[in-house]
This record gives C-alpha cells, sequence and structure tokens, in this order.
C-alpha cells in the first residue's frame, strides 16, 4: 500500500492493495469515530432503462446479508448505540455512522458485510419497493419536489444522468426486483471505487489497519466509466408550468448549466452565488423578494458545480399570486448583478463568510468526514483545507463580474413553476 501525509487537518490517505482508499483523521473531540463509506455507485449509474435502481439499493444495502439478517444487522447497532444511515446522490452511496472507539473493528466488519455481501431479502425487497412508490406518490404531491425535478429535466434531458428522477418512477420501481439490484450491486460496487474516511479518537495507524482488515480482502474487476454528456446553455428562456390546483403555494425552480468542480472559475461562482441568494438574509434574492417585497415565503440560490457543469439552481415558493412578480424580481436581481456586477463589500462579506464557515463546518467528525470526501471526490488535495482561504481570497470583483455575465441570463434562463397556477409567465 502507498501512504501520504500532509499538514494542516492533516489526514493520513492510504490506497490498499486491491484499489481501496482509506483516509483516516485523529480528532480527540469525543471517544467516537464516524466511518462514511461512499462507493462510487449513485443515480447516474442507473441502467437506462431502470431509472431508480441506485435509490433502490440504498434502501436495501443494509437490510441483510449473506451472513446476517436484517433482524441481525438493527440487533448490533443497536446493542451499540449506533444508528447507519445510507444515502445517495448523482455519484456516490454512502454508508455513515459514528460508534465508540472501542466498538470500530466490529462496527468496520459490519458496514463492510453491509456494502461487499448484500443479499437483497424477497421480503425486504417487497417492503421497500412499497415504501419508495409512496414516497414518489409524495413527491407528485409536493410542488417543491415537481418544480425542482421539472427544472433538472429541462436543464438536461429526462434520459441524462443529472435529469432523471433519483427515485425513478412507479412503473421503474416496480419492475425492479432482486436480481436487478444483485446486477447493479456486482456492476458497480468494488474495491476500486471505494472511498472510505474514519474520523475520530483513534491513531491514524490503527484506523487504517482496521479498516484493512475489513477490506483488503475484497477482490473485484473495477467498475466501467460511465459517459457523460455536458448539455450546453440553453440558447433562449424556456418556461413551464405544472398545474397542481389543489395546492396552496406555488413553488418556481430557476436555473441554469454552470461550470464543472473542476473549472479554475469555481471560487468565482461560489462567491457569485453566494452573494446572489445565500449569505446574510438571503443574499440579494432574499433581500428583494422576500424582506423588501415580502412576497416569498422562501428564496434562495444554490450552486451545485459537479462532474460536468452542474445546475445553478434559484428556489423560490409564493403565493399563486405573486408568481409573475417573484420572477421579473428574480430576473431583475440576476440583471443587475451581471451588469454590474457585485459591490466590493459584498465580495470582501462574502468571502470573509465563506473562509469563516469552515472551522464551523469541520467541527464535527462527520463534518470532517464529509469534507474529506469531498477532497476526495474531486481530488482536491489533502491540504485543500489550508487553500481555501487563499483560494478565496485571490478572486477579484471582476472575477466574480465575469461569471455573472457567463451565467445570470435571464433571456436563457429555463423556468418551472408548480403549484394553483395556470399562468405563462414572460
Amino acid at each position: 500500500m502507498t501512504t501520504l501525509t500532509q499538514r494542516g487537518l492533516a489526514p493520513v490517505r492510504t490506497v490498499l492493495d486491491n484499489g481501496a482508499v482509506v483516509i483516516a483523521k485523529q480528532s480527540q473531540t469525543t471517544p467516537a469515530v464516524t466511518i462514511h463509506a461512499a462507493v462510487a455507485a449513485g443515480t447516474v449509474f442507473d441502467p437506462a432503462d431502470r431509472a431508480g435502481v441506485a435509490h433502490f439499493v440504498s434502501r436495501t444495502i443494509d437490510r441483510g446479508t449473506a451472513m446476517q439478517s436484517a433482524a441481525a444487522i438493527a440487533e448490533e447497532l443497536d446493542r451499540r448505540g449506533v444508528s447507519l444511515n445510507v444515502t445517495v446522490n448523482r455519484h456516490v452511496l454512502a454508508l455513515v455512522c459514528t460508534c465508540l472507539v472501542e466498538d470500530l473493528e466490529a462496527v468496520l466488519r459490519l458496514v463492510a458485510d453491509c456494502v461487499r455481501h448484500p443479499a437483497f431479502p424477497a421480503d425486504e425487497v417487497h417492503t421497500r419497493r412499497g415504501e419508495i412508490v409512496t414516497m414518489i406518490r409524495q413527491d407528485q404531491d409536493n410542488p417543491a419536489a415537481m418544480a425542482s425535478e421539472g427544472l433538472l429535466a429541462d436543464l438536461y434531458g429526462s434520459t441524462h444522468g443529472y435529469g432523471r428522477r433519483i427515485r425513478g418512477s412507479i412503473e421503474n420501481v416496480e419492475a425492479i426486483d432482486r436480481p436487478t439490484l444483485e446486477r447493479f450491486h456486482r456492476s458497480r460496487f468494488a474495491p476500486g471505487s471505494l472511498s472510505l474516511v474514519l474520523v475520530g479518537d483513534v491513531e491514524p495507524s490503527a484506523a487504517i489497519d482496521g479498516a484493512a482488515a475489513a477490506f483488503a480482502d475484497w477482490h473485484a474487476p473495477a467498475p466501467p466509466p460511465v459517459r457523460l454528456d455536458e448539455v450546453p446553455a440553453a440558447a433562449g428562456r424556456r418556461v413551464r408550468v405544472i398545474p397542481m390546483m389543489n395546492k396552496a403555494q406555488a413553488d418556481i425552480a430557476y436555473g441554469f448549466t454552470s461550470i464543472r468542480r473542476a473549472d479554475p472559475a469555481y471560487y468565482a461562482y461560489w462567491l457569485m452565488n453566494n452573494i446572489l441568494g445565500q449569505y446574510s438574509l438571503g443574499g440579494r434574492l432574499g433581500d428583494s423578494i422576500r424582506e423588501r417585497q415580502g412576497m416569498a415565503y422562501y428564496v434562495f440560490s444554490a450552486l451545485d458545480a459537479n462532474v460536468i457543469p452542474g445546475p445553478l439552481l434559484i428556489r423560490a415558493g409564493v403565493s399563486p399570486a405573486n408568481v409573475e412578480r417573484a420572477i421579473a424580481s428574480i430576473d431583475e436581481e440576476l440583471g443587475k448583478l451581471a451588469a454590474e456586477g457585485p459591490t466590493e463589500k459584498e465580495l470582501a462579506e462574502s468571502k470573509q463568510y465563506l473562509i469563516g464557515s469552515m472551522p464551523r463546518q469541520l467541527e464535527t467528525n462527520i463534518g470532517i468526514a464529509n469534507f474529506l470526501q469531498t477532497v476526495e471526490f474531486f481530488g482536491l488535495g489533502l491540504d485543500y483545507d489550508l487553500r481555501v482561504p487563499a483560494l478565496l481570497n485571490a478572486v477579484t470583483r471582476e472575477g466574480v463580474h465575469e461569471a455573472a455575465r457567463r451565467t445570470l441570463a435571464p433571456a436563457r434562463a429555463t423556468v418551472v413553476v408548480a403549484g394553483p397556477y395556470t399562468g405563462q409567465p414572460a
């Protein structure tokens, strides 16, 4: 195995002989250890005709293995006071839990068993299928979910990895059976696609030894890469309304494709997004639409720069009577930022806020583990925590202005409105 150590946050990164990556960080805040096991098995890897498989796997991977039943796993976790959380996003399926230091070896074995040998018992598959169908129906009855899903489908296309529904359709979910889950597991789960982060009151060498004991004898071929096509920016404005007349609130999803996380301009975009819809009382959008005009229950922006250019989303919840005014106000605020750029005060305060928030993010074991998984996924380097302040401070006002000019073009915005509204905003 090869090992690299850096200063700063000072994690230790090891690559086991089978290709699994282990990152250990000693933190003596509490006598506990957070285990964060991430596998490159997110929703972009769903089969073209079976959207929702990765999400289904995330709901069943801990529900029994070749050696333990779901009840036995639950009993062992409960006896140790451990809650195992399984999540999935576009690129990664993750199993996360926190245990006492003395339980680390046993809990690592249990997590490894779930990752390596899930059994997908028929009764558990049947139960989870029903739960997922219920979730999909709840989404279909939720204007916020419908607006968000509709926007991503319109930005990327409903068959693109970034545009597909994470949970899939009811039809797809009802067709997913145990062999489908087993095929997905065989195709995507392998040591070469595993990143394991351990953060807590344990020496890095001991943590790595525990990880090696649980995973080093795992051998499987590396999964094939999946091609993700970049989607060109929209040539013109697109507006779609999803009428949901039995609801009280209309939800607006408004957005663009943005940039890749690896783009050097990311830090300018990060600051631009903070100025637009996050810092202070919700940035310019919150100040204008919610605070001064009082016509939004919520409004914010979110930047998801990713493996390919991810979405820059603006979300707002408003009274149906305020849909057109709210969209016009979003247009106005974006137009101003694109035309004039940020003020020096906005730039300085956003830098201060983002740099100052990092120590708070790294106060807990789970916060550190999440940060280190992001660092590993995007190849940012083990000293990334040390470099972030300089990277942000190097961004100029003109750099943020250029990011706004390139992206915030209302004439090329994609807009989806879901709720008790049948009009057609401009």
